[in-house]
């Protein structure tokens, strides 16, 4: 599984109240990458993906280059070994 990465992404901005967890979910169920999104109570968003190492970056680079662009202020990205933990991508509340 050396080609499945793992990523933690927080987002800060203005990335709340404006569809940013419904975006995240579309584009991962497009690419079809695993893991969930959430809002954080410091007004961030938190992203969990797993999926091959290809569409986790293709996943992030939407974000990042999309229409929910304009919303992201700063992005903490790190990577890890793949878990499998995840059956879907899923927004948790």
């Amino acid at each position: 599984m050396a080609d499945k990465v793992r990523v933690h992404a927080i987002y800060g901005g203005r990335v709340q109240g404006v569809g940013f967890r419904f975006t995240a979910q579309r584009y991962a169920n497009e690419i079809g990458i695993t893991g969930y999104v959430r809002n954080l109570w410091s007004s961030q968003v938190e992203i969990v993906a797993e999926g091959g190492r290809k569409e986790v970056e293709t996943f992030l680079e939407r974000i990042r280059n999309g229409p929910l662009s304009h919303y992201i202020d700063d992005v903490e990205t790190h990577y890890s070994e793949y878990t499998g933990q995840f059956r879907d991508f899923h927004i948790r509340f």
